[in-house]
């Protein structure tokens, strides 16, 4: 392998760390029976050659669980820009969900999320060798059901991003990424961090695995580390998986401008996380550990996104930090197919209760791809959240009394094209409110990616 090849795997991974990066994968194994034998050689179909995927009238790179591709001229185009190093990823997603008892109310939303990304590779481009910029352009249209539901976590984040209250078009990254080894890269720019606290089966930005923030990344870490902002860092790569990164950021989010006026005006964030690959029982796995801690002083609850809460002044707290692990561990691995496969996780996260509402969290749960039909997924997750006790009566005095909440969300999704999905889900929330019923949620959830 080439010092240009290695280099490109190495940036995929980091950009696939702090963003979306759409790959677009060959033959998969149950229609076009292409069997991917390493790693997994005591199945009986792993003996002797892979079927190809000639038997559908086209090569092994034209095929996949719906047949032969037929890229048409955007697939072409989009083919053609890759070839010259620039990837698109782009999603649609919309949301109905209604809350059918309990909450606020008795109502039914529908809301949105554009999210727009492309990937540059400057050393395609004949520019610089190792050098990649990711651009992220994001949108919010419709309503929410958060405030419906009377919950604290988002059921649906991504309706609630980039920015509260509004449905203008943000750029929430501009990325500059250079490798100067095969295993050690720097970045700098803007970035999004929704992609942090990563997990093969609990995370995916809201749109393609669970709703709620809860099961997307620690919620804990959501008050020191802001949602998109300037920052720095740098990351190592092992077997083309980030292994450790570590981020200096902006404290405040700045989604909404360029973030230059505000760059460390009231302080510095910082982030570290170590991630490593595990093969408990010869199936694929992953333990995270990770910290955060910003020097910022906090003198209200704010207006975050990614938590619905009051903008009320609290006791002024200087600083804030959380510690958190996550865990990954599969149980089922497709034979034929080894990027099949799901299983079990776990998240337990501690932050100071000074400053954070959310003082623990802990989240258990199953999800991965389905077993049953091809290009399918699953997951049933619960997690318990505790809230503050400095923090919980402030909120008390607008919001009535407030205890700790727990939840569950079901979802399957089902892949009806290759670029249109639709994911039945449903929620069930014990409100950190106790004035609130505990809310039940029922909800379509479809995706569009282009």
């Amino acid at each position: 392998m080439t010092c240009k090849l290695v280099l490109a795997r190495q940036a995929a991974a980091m950009i696939a760390l702090l963003g979306s990066l759409s790959l677009i994968g060959a033959c998969s194994s149950a229609s076009a029976q292409s069997i991917d034998c390493a790693g997994w050689g005591d199945s009986p179909l792993c003996d002797g050659a892979a079927v190809s995927c000639n038997q559908h009238g086209c090569d092994a790179s034209g095929c996949d669980a719906f047949g032969c591709q037929d890229l048409g001229w955007y697939g072409s185009l989009k083919a053609g820009l890759a070839d010259n190093g620039i990837t698109l990823s782009n999603n649609l997603t919309q949301y109905y969900f209604g809350t059918v008892s309990g909450g606020r109310e008795q109502t039914g939303r529908y809301g949105g999320h554009g999210d727009y990304v492309a990937n540059l590779d400057l050393g395609k481009m004949g520019i610089q060798e190792g050098l990649f910029v990711k651009i992220r352009a994001e949108h919010r249209f419709g309503e929410s059901i958060g405030e419906a539901a009377g919950v604290l976590l988002p059921p649906t984040l991504a309706t609630e991003l980039p920015v509260a209250d509004s449905r203008d078009l943000y750029l929430t990254n501009v990325l500059f990424t250079q490798f100067l080894s095969e295993s050690f890269g720097i970045y700098a720019g803007k970035l999004d961090t929704l992609d942090g606290d990563a997990n093969a089966y609990a995370s995916g930005r809201g749109i393609t695995q669970f709703s709620n923030v809860a099961f997307i990344a620690n919620p804990i870490a959501l008050r020191t580390i802001p949602y998109a902002s300037l920052g720095c860092g740098f990351v190592i790569v092992s077997d083309g998986e980030p292994l450790l990164n570590f981020l200096v950021m902006n404290p405040t989010d700045t989604a909404n401008s360029d973030g230059f006026d505000e760059l460390f005006a009231d302080g510095v964030a910082l982030s570290t996380e170590l991630r490593f690959p595990t093969r408990f029982g010869g199936k694929p796995g992953h333990q995270l550990f990770a910290g955060t801690w910003s020097s910022r002083d906090y003198v209200s609850l704010g207006q975050d996104p990614r938590v619905i809460l009051p903008n009320i002044p609290i006791t002024q707290a200087d600083g804030s930090w959380s510690l958190y692990w996550n865990m990954d561990q599969a149980l089922w691995v497709d034979p034929c197919h080894s990027d099949r496969h799901w299983g079990f996780f776990a998240r337990a996260g501690l932050a100071d209760d000074s400053a954070n509402p959310i003082n623990y969290l802990l989240s258990v749960g199953l999800g991965g791809a389905s077993p049953v039909r091809e290009g399918d997924s699953f997951g049933v997750g619960y997690y318990y959240s505790g809230t503050s006790d400095e923090v919980g009566p402030i909120l008390a005095a607008v919001a009535g009394p407030i205890d700790d909440s727990q939840g569950v969300e079901m979802y399957y999704r089902s892949q009806i094209t290759r670029s249109i999905s639709v994911t039945p889900d449903f929620q069930w929330i014990d409100q950190a409110r106790q004035n609130l019923d505990d809310v039940y949620l029922l909800g379509v959830r479809m995706n569009v990616q282009f």
